[in-house]
């Protein structure tokens, strides 16, 4: 099982709001985002609510059905963490 640092569940939680942010403001609802993409919606939940890491291929999926390539939603989340943040706990 995996250890989770405090540092990596505020990435997830981050990015949780942010792809929630980001869908309300293309007017998408989150059954929309799952169907039209093939994303399980409880899935899709529980990544907007910070409670689960999402896959690689999910994380593509997502940007996907927001218009933005998955580097442009990266960089849109390490904008929002700022420059110092690191997965580290020190």
């Amino acid at each position: 099982m995996q250890r989770h640092s405090k540092n990596s569940s505020i990435l997830t939680k981050k990015l949780g709001k942010l792809i929630s942010k980001l869908r309300k403001e293309k007017g998408l609802s989150c059954t929309q985002c799952a169907y039209q993409f093939d994303i399980d919606k409880g899935n899709l939940n529980r990544i907007e609510n910070g409670l689960v890491d999402c896959k690689f291929t999910t994380l593509w999926r997502i940007s996907q059905s927001l218009n933005l390539k998955l580097s442009e939603l990266i960089k849109i989340l390490e904008n929002n963490l700022g420059e110092d943040f690191t997965l580290e706990d020190f």
